[in-house]
């Protein structure tokens, strides 16, 4: 993949302009930088806060698959963060992958993933993966501890941070592409939380607490639960400190 970069000092949402430009016609390949988001967001309608100093990406891609399948590239963003930081922070032992969307370092977030779309005829026209880390601040979030890659050595710019992510988003992208999702899927899983790691997933209304037991070849998320092994392709998770 060859990135197009566009560098901005403040941006409202760097995903709401890949999702107008990708509306225009712009082709794959666009990566777009704030130094300061005023209006970020995370998931479920969450805001998400990038002070300067932290990374506020997105990238627009128009992957060759159905649009059942978007979410696998939630999970491909989330090994290339994985990656980027582990190049910044020799000592990972515990930098981990919670499903589908968040990277975590000593049990708090570090960074999220938020994956928007449109799709022509159950396939992708384009896709925007918004990735923000918490490289100097870890701004808070009601019910969820973060962390910064600041609290652990010298953070790096954004700018050299991004660098090293297009990287690893480039590798696994042409890995998926050329090899399908089973390469992808076992780099998340080595970058996983540890099996049988206590969670719940709010669907609605509904909270199912389980097990970590891995993915299944699709990408969905696979607990153990009070009635037996259970897949699920969309919630949200929570881990017992957040519960």
């Amino acid at each position: 993949m060859q990135w197009r970069l566009q560098l901005h000092a403040v941006l409202p949402s760097t995903s709401d302009l890949c999702r107008t430009l990708a509306a225009r016609g712009e082709p794959a390949g666009l990566a777009v930088l704030a130094q300061r988001q005023s209006a970020g967001r995370g998931s479920r309608g969450r805001g998400w806060t990038t002070p300067a100093g932290n990374l506020a990406l997105s990238v627009l891609l128009r992957p060759n698959l159905p649009a059942r399948e978007a979410a696998q590239i939630s999970l491909l963003a989330g090994v290339a963060v994985a990656e980027a930081v582990a190049h910044f922070l020799p000592d990972v032992a515990d930098l981990a992958l919670k499903w589908p969307n968040d990277v975590l370092l000593g049990g708090a977030k570090l960074a999220g993933i938020l994956i928007e779309t449109h799709g022509v005829d159950g396939r992708l026209d384009w896709l925007v993966a918004g990735i923000g880390v918490n490289l100097a601040h870890a701004p808070t979030v009601p019910g969820r501890a973060t962390a910064a890659l600041a609290q652990r050595r010298l953070a790096p710019p954004p700018e050299a941070f991004a660098a090293v992510l297009l990287d690893r988003l480039g590798h696994w992208l042409a890995v998926q592409q050329g090899h399908g999702f089973a390469s992808v899927r076992a780099a998340w899983l080595d970058h996983a939380l540890p099996v049988a790691s206590a969670m719940t997933i709010k669907l609605g209304d509904q909270i199912v607490a389980g097990a970590f037991m891995g993915l299944g070849e699709d990408g969905s998320l696979l607990l153990q639960t009070a009635t037996g092994p259970r897949h699920f392709t969309a919630g949200d998770v929570l881990l017992p400190m957040e519960a």
